[in-house]
């Protein structure tokens, strides 16, 4: 129950924040990634709870909840540090690389963080556990991987694209560390590759 709660937590701060962006209106977006600029460093941190629309936070809030759930439960040892990487360094990238005459904003970089960790995961850690985890996930989100390519000048595809790669990244670097969501231990009798 605490994990769902935290999931529905993390969503409601999303929707806090764009409701007093509302009910006090400025400029709330310029909190977001300016890529190359020291006032857009505190967007690395302020963006994934940032959203320009309703439709923005709508289409954000369901992949957030399920995504930190399916983290929280089978990568509980690992949620936070994972959770707090995937914003630090995708949102480092972005400001490294990204286009620079606009703000990033939303959680999609952290969603495709989470969503790539627990794909790659299933294959850097050489468990079938794993694998099953990355199966589901795949099946219900692995469309959104369209979202990489420039396809919209309107959607900041680089924060997909490098929300990605930080999550690839983190599953690499995670991959031998035990979570509690296989009980804190790995079964080498689960190894399906060598």
């Amino acid at each position: 129950m605490r994990k769902i709660g935290v999931s529905l937590g993390i969503v409601a701060l999303m929707w806090i924040i764009f409701g007093f962006g509302l009910l006090f209106p400025g400029n709330i977006n310029s909190y977001g990634i300016l890529p190359r600029s020291s006032e857009g460093l505190m967007g690395i941190v302020c963006a994934p709870f940032l959203h320009g629309s309703l439709d923005h936070i709508m289409s954000n809030s369901l992949p957030v909840f399920v995504l930190t759930l399916v983290l929280l439960i089978f990568y509980e040892n690992l949620a936070f540090r994972v959770w707090t990487l995937s914003t630090l360094l995708g949102g480092l990238l972005i400001w490294i690389f990204a286009r620079g005459e606009s703000y990033h904003i939303g959680a999609s970089g952290v969603i495709f963080s989470l969503l790539g960790f627990l794909l790659a995961s299933g294959i850097f850690r050489r468990s079938f556990k794993s694998l099953l985890i990355a199966i589901p996930v795949f099946l219900l989100y692995g469309g959104v991987m369209w979202g990489i390519f420039p396809n919209n000048p309107d959607v900041s595809w680089e924060a997909h694209l490098f929300g990605l790669i930080a999550g690839v990244i983190l599953a690499y670097c995670y991959r031998n560390t035990p979570s509690d969501g296989f009980r804190g231990q790995r079964n080498h009798d689960d190894d399906f590759m060598r």
